[in-house]
Parts: structure tokens; C-alpha cells; sequence
């Protein structure tokens, strides 16, 4: 873990590695986002506000590394987007695909911003644990197979609850249907990609992904820098911090890690072990650093808590609520067979309460109305009825894991089904086009140059 001084001091220098995107900032100050007033609203849930806040709150060092994070974007990432005025945003993509293809020796004048982002990517920190890595993708087969296919459309709106981390995607355009079936299909094939064979190694199709998520990020955190006229970083702080991609990135190491700190453990069983592990060499690919990916259950817990204990409540219809309404509106299959509407309408009611019950919690009702998300009665019988069809599978997986020869044909029809859900997911381009932002609030789209 860096120490206080180190990380302020690796805050502070974002404005001489690259200043021509963090150059006017001033990262003393503290962003209306972020709170360690007791007296304000966070967005932990209030169940949770009222054992863990004051805790977190008393703790000046944990508030203060809370603080910096909010501020941290990813150096080599950035840095490298950050040459879009000279090379234009294809040239980038391009010298960046062939360089996880081919090797960045292999990119002809490869400039020295690629070159550290991929050496950066290629270093497997001493902090993992790939046999574990590996045992944590094979785990997750099931999972990605069986519940995220219905699940990934809830746990994909739960990063819009909060205007403050939520309005970089409205800024993009992602308010049409079309966008949001998109960004969630991207998400869902970077996850799933993650859990075949061999996909996080450094010739992986995950690791290529990894790194193009991480590209696009940056563009998103340069365009709106450079060309929003209403991102005011004494409100927001930097577009997409690192400390933002957290949650997602983490979500099945905090469930794992939550049920056993409730159930008073104090470690990981096997499983549940290998599976954050997983979550975090994903997460440190995506650019996260070791300081927001622990091993521990508690310590997995502290952070999560911390970091929704310190982003400030607040909920903007034109940002939170139409990001909700679209995703959640969209029809995702890509075709109109009976089957796939079928799918879209199950896959959505399940959504809804899966959203409820996992990220609302005790305030599920009168934040899910406000969000226009809340289950009606039609979607609890089909979370219910999707229920019956996934927990058998999912039931039926773990066993044959434990069963010889029988874990290997298992685990090959998994593998096979991955691949499968890969091509109706589509190909995944994990970019971001400037001339599609708009203004926060407007239904028009700025006439801009894509960089």
C-alpha cells in the first residue's frame, strides 16, 4: 500500500505527466462529491449509513486516501489518450490493437505513451496469485453462463445512482436505447471474455479487452476535460476516477466478501477465494491499483463502504433517471425471434429485482419509484421464474466440479456456451465518439470533431 505521502504526491503529479489534460487543475481542493460530514448523505444505504458511516468518518487517514482517489485517473492511459490532437483517435485504437496482437516492439514508431502502457499491462504485479486467477476464472464459467445473462443488465445501472459518478455517461450519449444495449453488451463481453481459458494472459482476448476499456475511459475523461462546457471539476473531480470502476469491477469478491464478514468469518472459503482474485487482476489490468483491490473479506468490505460512504447522495432525473430508463428499456437480443423476446422480456423483470434487492437495499422502494425501476408484480414472477431456471444449473456445475472427467466435459460445455453468448453480445468496439457528447440536461447533440 502507498503511503499517504506517496499517493498525494502521484495526484499531484498528473499535472506534470500530462498537462495538457490535468495541467489547470487543482488537486488540493475537495470535490463537491465527495463528504466526510456525518451531517450529509451519502450513497451507502442507510442500513448500512447507520452502522459503518461514523466509523469510516472518524478515521481521518482512510477519509483522506478516499479523497486522493476520487482524483486519480489512470497515468499511462491518459497519457497516451492524451496524444489523440497529434495522432487522431483511430491511429491510437489501431497502434493499441496491434500492439496486444503483436507486441508493442512490434508497433513501427510506437510512441514512448503506448510503450509504457503496455509494459505497465504486461507486469504481473508480485501481489497476485494466477494459479488462483485461473481457478477463480473456471469458477466464474458458471456464473457468466448461467446468472449474469440476467443479472448484467441490473448490475450495470447501479453504476447510475449517483449524478456525480453517472454524468460522464450522460455526457457520451448513451441516453438512446440503442447506446445503452451497447455499452451494456460491452461490459458483459469484457466479464465473460474474462472467464474463458487463458483470455487474461498477456496474448488474451481479455487482456486486448482490458486495455481498450482503459483507452476509452481515458478519451471519455480527455473529451469532456477539454470540451464540456458544463464538467466543473469542483463539483465532479475528474471524469471516471479510478476509485469509480471499482465496484464494478469488484462486484462478486464484495458479495462473497459481505456474506462472510455477516456471517463473522474472517477468511474466504476456496472458492469464493480464487473468485476475488480473479476480480482483482481483471481490476488491475482495467488500471486499479493494489490499494483499491484487497485480499481480505473485511478489508474488501472497509473499502467498498468507504467509498460509497464518501461520494455525497444525489440523484438528477436528467442524469441518473434517463440513464436507468434507457438501459432498462432497451431490447437487447439482437434479433426479434420468439425466443429472444422471450429472453428480453424474463431478463428485464429479473433486472429490475435484482437491482432492488442487491444495490437499494432498505430504500429499495422509494429509490427504485424515483428511478422509474421499481418491480411490479410481472417482474417478480419472472425474477422468479428465471430463478428456477438458473439456480438448478448453477447447483448442478458447482457438483460436477467436484466430480472427475465429469468437471472437464462441464466445464467444456460452459467454455463452448461463453463463446456462444460472445457472438450474440457482438463485437465490441470500446470506444467513444466526441461528436456524439451532449450538453447535461439537452436533447442536442454538439456538432463536434471526434478527436
Amino acid at each position: 500500500m502507498l503511503s499517504l505521502d506517496a499517493l498525494r504526491a502521484k495526484v499531484e503529479n498528473q499535472k506534470t505527466l500530462i498537462p495538457s489534460l490535468y495541467g489547470d487543475i487543482d488537486f488540493s481542493m475537495t470535490p463537491e462529491r465527495f463528504t466526510a460530514d456525518i451531517a450529509d448523505t451519502s450513497l451507502l444505504p442507510a442500513d448500512f449509513a447507520r452502522r459503518y458511516r461514523a466509523g469510516i468518518l472518524a478515521d481521518s487517514e482512510r477519509v483522506e486516501r478516499a479523497r486522493l482517489y476520487t482524483l486519480l485517473g489512470d497515468n499511462v492511459a491518459d497519457a497516451y489518450a492524451a496524444l489523440a490532437p497529434q495522432y487522431g483517435m483511430r491511429k491510437l485504437i489501431n497502434m493499441l490493437k496491434q500492439a496486444c496482437d503483436e507486441g508493442v516492439e512490434n508497433v513501427e514508431d510506437a510512441p514512448q505513451e503506448l510503450v509504457n502502457f503496455i509494459r505497465e499491462m504486461e507486469q504481473v504485479p508480485d501481489w497476485v496469485d494466477m494459479d488462483l486467477v485461473r481457478q477463480g476464472a473456471r469458477i466464474s464459467r458458471t456464473v457468466m453462463a448461467t446468472l449474469s445473462p440476467f443479472a448484467i443488465r441490473g448490475a450495470f445501472i447501479a453504476t447510475f445512482m449517483n449524478k456525480y459518478s453517472g454524468l460522464p455517461m450522460a455526457l457520451t450519449g448513451a441516453l438512446s436505447g440503442q447506446s445503452a444495449v451497447q455499452r451494456v453488451n460491452e461490459t458483459a463481453s469484457f466479464f465473460t471474455t474474462a472467464a474463458l481459458p487463458g483470455a487474461l494472459e498477456r496474448y488474451g482476448q481479455g487482456f486486448k479487452a482490458a486495455a481498450m476499456v482503459r483507452l476509452m475511459h481515458s478519451m471519455v475523461r480527455f473529451n469532456i476535460l477539454k470540451r464540456s462546457k458544463v464538467w466543473d471539476v469542483g463539483v465532479y473531480g475528474i471524469p471516471i476516477p479510478q476509485v469509480d470502476q471499482m465496484p464494478a469491477g469488484t462486484i462478486p469478491a464484495f458479495l462473497a466478501a459481505f456474506n462472510t464478514v455477516r456471517k463473522g468469518k474472517k477468511a474466504f472459503g476456496p472458492s469464493d477465494r480464487a473468485v476475488a482474485e480473479l476480480c482483482r487482476y481483471q481490476s488491475y489490468l482495467l488500471g486499479l491499483p493494489e490499494d483499491l483491490l484487497p485480499a481480505d473479506p473485511q478489508d474488501i468490505f472497509d473499502v467498498m463502504i468507504t467509498y460509497s460512504g464518501t461520494l455525497r447522495d444525489g440523484y438528477d432525473d436528467a442524469t441518473c433517471g434517463e440513464l436507468v430508463r434507457a438501459t432498462m428499456g432497451a431490447y437487447r437480443p439482437r434479433d426479434k425471434s420468439l425466443r429472444s423476446r422471450i429472453f428480453n422480456t424474463a431478463e428485464r423483470g429479473f433486472a429490475r429485482v435484482f437491482f432492488t434487492r442487491t444495490f437499494l437495499r432498505g430504500e429499495s422502494r422509494s429509490r427504485a419509484s424515483l428511478m422509474g425501476v421499481e418491480p411490479r408484480l410481472f417482474d417478480y414472477a419472472m425474477f422468479a421464474a428465471s430463478s428456477l431456471y438458473i439456480l438448478p444449473q448453477m447447483q448442478a456445475h458447482a457438483l460436477l466440479r467436484r466430480v472427475p472427467v465429469a468437471n472437464e466435459i462441464a466445464d467444456a460445455f460452459l467454455i463452448r456456451k461463453l463463446n456462444r453468448m460472445l457472438v450474440e453480445y457482438g463485437h465490441a468496439e470500446y470506444v467513444t465518439d466526441a461528436s456524439q457528447y451532449r450538453e447535461h440536461g439537452s436533447s442536442e447533440t454538439p456538432a463536434r470533431k471526434s478527436a
